[in-house]
Formats: C-alpha cells, sequence, structure tokens
C-alpha cells in the first residue's frame, strides 16, 4: 500500500511539474524572443530558487541536432553577480570537468545563459550501485575540478553532488552553478574582485563572550575590533526595481519602486528546494494583507502600554548597551536572559552562503576569512557519503546544530581547538569523543560481521550507530537507510565423527567495497581537517597515495 501511495504522489507531481514546465517555457520564449529563432525548448531539468534550467535542442550545421542547456535568471539577479558567474565560466570553464558556456541571451532584465548539455543521473539514484573504483574515480575528478577553479582564484561556495553533474556509462563529469562565487584576494577573476572590495573588513581576533548553542554547545558571536561593512552577497544582491515597471513573475505582480532583495541561488540537473532561504524569500509570492484596525477602547489602551512598555525596555537595553565597556565577561551563558555586555555587542557579518550539511565549520561559526578550503570541506563530506553510502551525511536544520553534529564525528576538543586558530570560542557541555573513519563507514554501510561458534555460520550484525548517544535525533535519521547484503559461500564438511559441519565464508564483494584501503581513509581524514589552515588542498590531494597511477 504505501509503496503505492508512493507510486501515486510521485506521478501526481510530475504531471503537475510538466504543466508547470510547459507555462514557464512559453513565458520564456516571450521573455527572450530571440530564443525561439534558435532552440527549440524540450522541457525543464532544473529548478533552483532564481533560476530555472531547460533541455533546448539547437539547429547545428548539416541539420544536425546539438542538446544544449538553457540556464534563465530571473529578473531579480544582480548585473553583477550574473557577469561574475559569465565571467568564471568564461576563464575557467569547458577543461578538468568544469562546465563552459557558448553564448548568453539578454533582453531587459531576462538573462539566459546556454551552456552544454551533459546527460547525468542523480546522485541519489546511482549512490547504491557505485563500485569502490567508480567512488575513486568520482573523487578524483572532482578534486580535479576544484583545483581547475582555486587556481583562478574562484571559491565555488556551494560544492555538493547536485553541482557536480555525473555520467555513470560515459564517465563525464561537469562542475556547474557559480552564482554563489567569491574571489580569493589573487582571483584572477576581475568582477569577482569587485564583489571582493565589499566583502567585511576586520580581523579574526576577537573577545570571548559566549552565547548558548542549545542545551550543549555554545559558541562566541561577537564583532570584530574593526568596523564591518555589509557582506558582499548582500550588498550585490540588493537592487531597486524600476518605478516605472512592473515586474511579474508566477502570476503575481509585484509593486511599483520597491526594493528587491534577491540571493542568487541556481539548481542545474537536479530539482533542489532545500536551499531556500527565509532572509531571502521571493517576494514575489507573498502578499501583504494590512492588518485591520483595533475599534475598541480596552484593546486600544492594551495596545498602547504594550508599546510604551517596549519602548521602555528598548530604551534601558541601548542606554545599557552604550555604557557597557568592551572588555568585560559576559554573565548570561546558560540563563534565561540576555545581559548588557552581550547586547553591546555589534552582530558580526560574515559570509554564510551554501547549502545545509555542506558547510565548513568556519562558515558555520562565521570567521570573515574563508578561504577555497570550504570547497574542500564539502568535498569531503561528498566522500563521506560515498563510504558510508549515507546521503545526505548531515542535516540540520540551522548552523548550530550542524556544528555540534560536526563533533559527534570529528570529536568536540579537536573542534574547539580549531575555532582557536580563528578566533573563536566553543563550549561544550560534554566532551565527544572523536570518531574512527574507517569503524563508522563500515558500520553505517553495513560490512560489520560476526562469526557463530554454534552453528558455523557467518551472520550480519544489525546495523548500528556509530555515534554517541548524545547526537541528535534528527542526525539519527539521516543515517538511517537499507542494510547492504553481503555474499557469501557455503561449503560443507563431513568430521571425523560423522558429523556434517558447515562452514560459511565470505564471498569477495564484486564491488570492492570489502578491500577499501586506507590510504582512502587518511585522506577522508585530511578532507575534513577541522583547520582550514591546514586542510588539504586540491592539488595536493591529487597528489595523494590514494589517486596512485591515475593520470593526472
Amino acid at each position: 500500500f504505501q509503496t503505492t501511495k508512493k507510486c501515486i504522489t510521485r506521478t501526481f507531481f510530475t504531471l503537475n511539474f510538466s504543466l508547470g514546465a510547459s507555462t514557464d517555457i512559453e513565458k520564456l520564449y516571450e521573455a527572450v524572443p530571440q530564443l525561439g529563432n534558435l532552440f527549440k525548448i524540450k522541457g525543464k531539468i532544473g529548478e533552483g530558487t532564481f533560476s530555472s534550467v531547460y533541455l533546448a535542442v539547437a539547429q547545428g550545421r548539416g541539420n544536425q541536432e546539438e542538446k544544449v542547456a538553457l540556464k534563465h535568471l530571473i529578473p531579480t539577479s544582480h548585473p553583477v553577480r550574473i557577469a561574475a558567474e559569465l565571467q568564471c565560466l568564461i576563464v575557467a570553464g569547458g577543461q578538468d570537468n568544469v562546465m563552459g558556456v557558448k553564448c548568453c541571451f539578454r533582453k531587459n532584465d531576462h538573462v539566459v545563459i546556454v551552456m552544454p548539455y551533459l546527460e547525468h543521473e542523480s546522485f541519489l539514484d546511482i549512490l547504491n550501485s557505485l563500485s569502490f573504483e567508480e567512488v575513486r574515480d568520482y573523487m578524483f575528478n572532482l578534486l580535479k575540478a576544484l583545483k581547475r577553479i582555486h587556481h583562478f582564484g574562484i571559491v565555488h561556495r556551494d560544492v555538493k553532488p547536485s553541482n557536480f553533474l555525473y555520467n555513470q556509462q560515459l564517465k563525464q563529469y561537469a562542475l556547474v552553478d557559480f552564482g554563489l562565487a567569491q574571489g580569493t584576494p589573487e582571483t584572477k577573476i576581475e568582477l569577482l574582485k569587485v564583489i571582493q572590495s565589499e566583502a567585511p573588513q576586520g580581523s579574526c581576533t576577537y573577545t570571548k563572550p559566549q552565547i548558548t548553542l542549545g542545551s550543549q554547545v555554545s559558541v562566541t558571536s561577537t564583532a570584530p575590533r574593526h568596523s564591518t561593512h555589509q557582506s558582499a552577497t548582500k550588498t550585490a544582491n540588493k537592487r531597486p526595481c524600476s518605478a516605472s515597471q512592473t515586474q511579474i513573475k508566477e502570476g503575481h505582480k509585484r509593486k511599483e519602486g520597491q526594493e528587491c532583495f534577491a540571493h542568487q541561488r541556481s539548481v542545474f540537473g537536479e530539482r533542489n528546494f532545500n536551499v531556500r532561504s527565509p532572509a531571502f524569500q521571493d517576494r514575489s509570492t507573498v502578499k501583504l494583507v494590512k492588518q485591520p484596525k483595533v475599534t475598541d477602547i480596552p484593546s486600544r489602551k492594551l495596545s498602547a502600554k504594550k508599546k510604551a512598555t517596549s519602548t521602555l525596555n528598548n530604551g534601558l537595553a541601548k542606554k545599557a548597551a552604550s555604557s557597557c565597556p568592551a572588555n568585560l565577561t559576559c554573565d548570561c551563558y546558560a540563563k534565561d536572559r540576555v545581559c548588557s555586555i552581550c547586547l553591546s555587542r555589534r552582530q558580526q557579518v560574515a559570509p554564510r552562503a551554501g547549502t545545509p550539511g555542506f558547510r565548513a565549520p568556519e562558515v558555520l561559526i562565521k570567521c570573515p576569512h574563508q578561504s577555497t578550503a570550504i570547497d574542500i570541506w564539502s568535498a569531503g563530506i561528498i566522500f563521506l557519503s560515498l563510504l558510508s553510502d549515507r546521503y545526505p551525511f548531515y542535516k540540520a536544520g540551522d548552523d548550530l546544530t550542524a556544528l555540534a553534529q560536526i563533533m559527534t564525528i570529528r570529536g568536540s576538543r579537536e573542534t574547539i581547538q580549531a575555532a582557536r586558530t580563528f578566533g573563536k570560542s566553543i563550549l561544550c557541555s560534554k566532551e565527544i569523543v572523536a570518531q574512527d573513519l574507517r569503524k563508522l563507514c563500515e558500520r553505517l554501510r553495513g560490512n560489520s560481521t560476526s562469526f557463530d561458534n554454534s552453528t558455523g555460520d557467518v551472520q550480519i550484525k544489525p546495523q548500528e550507530s556509530a555515534l554517541p548517544a548524545e547526537i541528535s535525533n534528527a542526525f539519527e535519521a539521516s543515517l538511517q537507510g537499507p542494510q547492504k547484503h553481503i555474499h557469501y559461500q557455503k561449503q560443507h564438511h563431513h568430521g571425523g565423527d560423522g558429523r556434517d559441519v558447515r562452514i560459511t565464508e565470505k564471498g569477495a564483494d564484486p564491488k570492492g567495497w570489502d578491500n577499501v584501503p586506507d590510504e582512502a581513509y587518511d585522506l577522508l581524514d585530511k578532507l575534513l581537517d577541522l583547520n582550514p589552515a591546514t586542510r588539504i588542498t586540491a592539488k595536493d590531494a591529487l597528489l595523494h597515495p590514494f589517486f596512485r597511477n591515475m593520470k593526472q
């Protein structure tokens, strides 16, 4: 019954998606008329918060059809962001598994990027079918793409399986979606320098008051000693709409003259809606309803009283904050109040882009200076999913829970020590020991076995958690999944006393998961180094013994 219900739900969802895609294709033809003369759009193949991707066919020479991908950016995307993404594709794309670009069309506020089309499989669909050698090839090609973009000083900031397209049959790969990319100080992408110049300035040296992180962990979140500016992402994506034009999207009208805020986000290849941020919701789907006025006198008095109390409290808080010295230590940790010392701290501004579950520790702790190492961490999370056969591996509703989940694998002491290197202080109510990565992955994959002396049979242990008891329920749920089947060969021998002795031997796994070398877990440990300063680079990772004898 459950299977039938899922099939009906999937069919209904597919029908709705197809009907919506047809309407979107018609709107795209209307928005950018020149597309109709060159391409025949077949359908929508991907959809993100601020972009959609379509499969189209172009008429080439000799009436040969060529498949291309059309990425349509909605009008609220900032021109600098769009131009920076294009420049990343042009300069770094087209080689070493990095997606290139064929051309670009613009009509008013609508921009369509034309890219080569790579037919690919969903990561979740092929995860259980990959052999160990295929996983090694996958990671080698992913790191090869990261080495390419890092050479040009590009920080992708959203490395995840749906942004690294993979064709299992053709062994082809492509790193896509540079909508959130930022530049390093030495970046060769000129437009990323413009975005970088608006990034928050300041040092990573901070004072150390603590703010409670749930009931288990706390982390400082203070402002730098120097004044900070607004983040590059927020500044670059703030764009006033034309007062003489009404923007229309999905049938809802925008108000004229209002400012539109958009956070550039796109997905190519997979339908992914878990990237919508509440701070950057598409305002075209939000209806503003004017609240009715309070007419009765008692309600008016109560409302006025609440307003006066709120104003008084705010005034006291501001007065206490302004009179509080900056070098005092906070005394409100683990208490149901916020002291004046914490109120006096400016909220730290730091880049936070990326997909939950793939953000590096320095992103979660809001370190202002973030490098290409955050892409390496994301690659390590992908490798962890491949070795453990669990996707997504981390699933948290907020950054603080995500940090606590990282501690359950990498250890609380190691996380605290790494945080100190970039001026952060973390408190954990209980010490959590770091997990052995090999034992963790083998348990989750289901390769642990035991031998029953009474029957002579090799038995599979029930799938058990490799995590401490303090782990959150959400994380436990994300680690649940089907158990792997292990193949065995049975041999029968007759004992000297006439008894039939049954011996069961484990057969070789044809996919190679019974013989994962230590080099794989050594590389995983280096990719998931909590300290970005010592985390392995893509260039060095490709020279790791795990990739021995592989063509660079």
